[in-house]
């Protein structure tokens, strides 16, 4: 996959997500990923020369539990509290399984059942977006299903599964990615 080499190059020689993938090696939550805005913004950073951290809210971290209690997801979430409390940013940790569960109420629109973590990954509501990063045993494993280029290229576009117009969501959080990072572009184009 096109880029893969220079994400892990830039995810290694960031210490914060150095220290997540350390921590997420000895915490056993199956399924586990680190998902989304801290990666695609940390390369966004390094590209742009701004400072580390820039822009990124909190530190999302997928796995997928096939226990769908809110009581099992609280217990996990504990954990990983006090599991990543040296995070300079909240850790935000979602049990895949429940998102149909709760998404429609919050958010007014359908979500499919998930069958794993990865699944999560694919329904983020653009592809800079769609990007997850475990612990493996050289290194890390990645998860693009659209690839890359997507966020090297600072592109944001509409997530193809998607029907529809983009979500309000969407250009919410297209409006702060291009307010932060003022090079990335809006595009309604799918990628060839």
């Amino acid at each position: 996959m096109q880029h893969e080499a220079e994400l892990r190059r830039i995810v290694a020689s960031d210490p914060t997500i150095a220290a997540l993938i350390a921590a997420m090696r000895t915490f056993d939550a199956p399924d586990l990923w680190l998902v989304s805005g801290v990666l695609f913004q940390t390369i966004w950073n390094v590209l742009e020369g701004k400072p580390r951290g820039h822009g990124i809210l909190d530190y999302d971290l997928f796995y997928f539990d096939a226990d769908t209690s809110e009581e099992a997801e609280d217990r996990w979430i504990k954990r990983a509290a006090a599991h990543f409390a040296f995070a300079d940013r909240e850790v935000q940790l979602r049990n895949q399984a429940r998102v149909h569960l709760w998404y429609a109420k919050k958010f007014a629109i359908p979500y499919p059942q998930l069958h794993g973590s990865c699944d999560g990954i694919r329904q983020f509501l653009m592809p800079a977006c769609m990007v997850g990063i475990r612990p493996a045993k050289s290194g890390i494993e990645i998860f693009a299903p659209l690839g890359l280029d997507d966020i090297f290229d600072r592109v944001i576009r509409p997530n193809p599964l998607w029907q529809g117009p983009p979500r309000l969501q969407y250009l919410v959080k297209a409006k702060r990615y291009m307010q932060d990072w003022p090079p990335v572009r809006l595009t309604t184009e799918e990628r060839a």
